[in-house]
């Protein structure tokens, strides 16, 4: 008989989008980084307008994590003034296979 590895941790996708000081201070490799650490998939790109957007898929406490990170610390020398999380869903498996900064 297989073991019982306990409940499977939901897995979420959730879009975002932080305003405010947030180009020309590497948020988006600062971004990377810390979705690569926390095994989070997806992208993040620099928009026109200024801001920063991007889709997070992982486990629930891991998306829960960045999204902190991203509403509250960001990259060194950016200033949040907003972020936006929208389209929350739960998911079976990640769309991605990694996280990549697009352009």
């Amino acid at each position: 008989m297989p073991e019982d590895d306990g409940p499977v941790a939901p897995k979420v996708s959730v879009e975002f989008e932080v305003f405010g000081h947030v180009q020309g201070c590497y948020f988006t490799k600062y971004c990377k980084d810390q979705c690569d650490r926390l095994g989070i998939y997806g992208w993040v790109k620099n928009t026109r307008s200024g801001t920063i957007v991007g889709k997070l898929q992982g486990d629930r406490d891991k998306v829960d994590e960045i999204s902190m990170w991203l509403s509250k610390q960001g990259s060194p020398g950016c200033r949040i003034d907003l972020c936006e999380l929208r389209n929350w869903e739960l998911i079976v498996k990640p769309d991605f296979r990694n996280f990549s900064i697009r352009f």
